[in-house]
């Protein structure tokens, strides 16, 4: 069996190697423009981190899992199967089950980490 490493990003390296990825797909409020970095990794799934401008979009159905951990920003997200509105800031951890169906809004950028499988 080949051996395994971990791997560490700085968290001054984020900074510098967010790579503009355009507008959020599915946008319908403001501008909401993203700049991701993908980890570079051997663990299955994606990882990385996330970072958008103010706006909003609906998801609809979602396809696969997301953690993610908020770093700084601020926002809210509606879960449409309860109605709850949930506010969203540094420090918060967010779950996004497959099939989960609400809505992301943005008021001050929001940079996360992710982990999606």
């Amino acid at each position: 069996m080949g051996k395994t490493t971990m791997t560490k990003i700085a968290s001054s390296s984020v900074e510098a190697n967010l790579q503009a990825a355009g507008q959020r797909a599915g946008a319908d409020s403001g501008d909401p423009q993203l700049r991701t970095l993908v980890a570079e990794h051997g663990a299955q799934g994606n990882i990385g981190f996330w970072e958008c401008t103010p706006g909003g979009w609906p998801v609809v159905d979602r396809p696969d899992t997301e953690v993610a951990y908020i770093l700084s920003g601020s926002g809210k997200i509606t879960d449409d199967s309860t109605g709850d509105v949930n506010s969203i800031g540094a420090g918060d951890l967010v779950i996004l089950p497959v099939g989960w169906t609400g809505r992301w809004d943005i008021t001050d950028t929001v940079r996360k980490a992710y982990v999606i499988y």
